[in-house]
């Protein structure tokens, strides 16, 4: 009869122990507020800087700024009205820039920065996006003041011991030459 209780008991234990493996729950439950609260962080930092950048701009009515699609407002120091060809994907182009905060005060100027050559939107150069924007609507030898926010220049990042995080910017950049390349015909 012990055997027959040991089968039993073996058989029961068995069919008690085949069930199916049950998922692991996380320790921690994450509800996305973390990414809540930077979007409204982000959108608390633009609004401040664009209010800081139309101070500017109505400080400065004689010049005629222009307001892009990408985020950022610019003037022409210098204008071609003769050329008409704007860089396009893949030229190459060679130009020079300064980075001065938005009261005048440089950060680093050309002669820090050099001359600089890149192809449009096909360049791994770290250029900031306000310069890669803003070198599509610039003709060659043309010189263009632009003001960038700081999610358009240097951003949470800003530059070692010279620009806070969080800082806009302006930039005179001078577009010396466009190459063009076969890739746009």
């Amino acid at each position: 009869m012990s055997r027959n209780v040991f089968i039993a008991l073996s058989i029961l234990f068995t069919i008690l122990s085949c069930k199916n493996p049950e998922a692991r729950r996380p320790i921690q439950n994450n509800s996305g507020s973390f990414m809540s609260n930077s979007i409204e962080r982000n959108k608390s930092i633009f609004e401040k800087e664009k209010l800081q950048i139309i101070q500017l701009l109505n400080s400065n009515k004689e010049q005629p700024y222009h307001s892009s699609e990408s985020g950022f407002w610019y003037y022409y120091n210098i204008k071609d009205t003769t050329q008409t060809k704007t860089p396009e994907f893949g030229d190459h182009v060679t130009f020079s820039y300064n980075v001065n905060r938005l009261n005048g005060t440089a950060v680093l100027s050309k002669k820090e920065i050099g001359i600089q050559n890149c192809s449009i939107d096909k360049t791994n150069q770290e250029l900031i996006s306000g310069i890669r924007d803003g070198l599509k609507l610039m003709k060659q030898g043309e010189t263009i003041t632009f003001l960038f926010p700081s999610f358009k220049a240097f951003g949470y990042y800003g530059i070692d011991n010279k620009l806070e995080t969080n800082i806009p910017v302006q930039c005179t950049v001078t577009l010396n030459k466009i190459n063009q390349t076969h890739e746009n015909y």
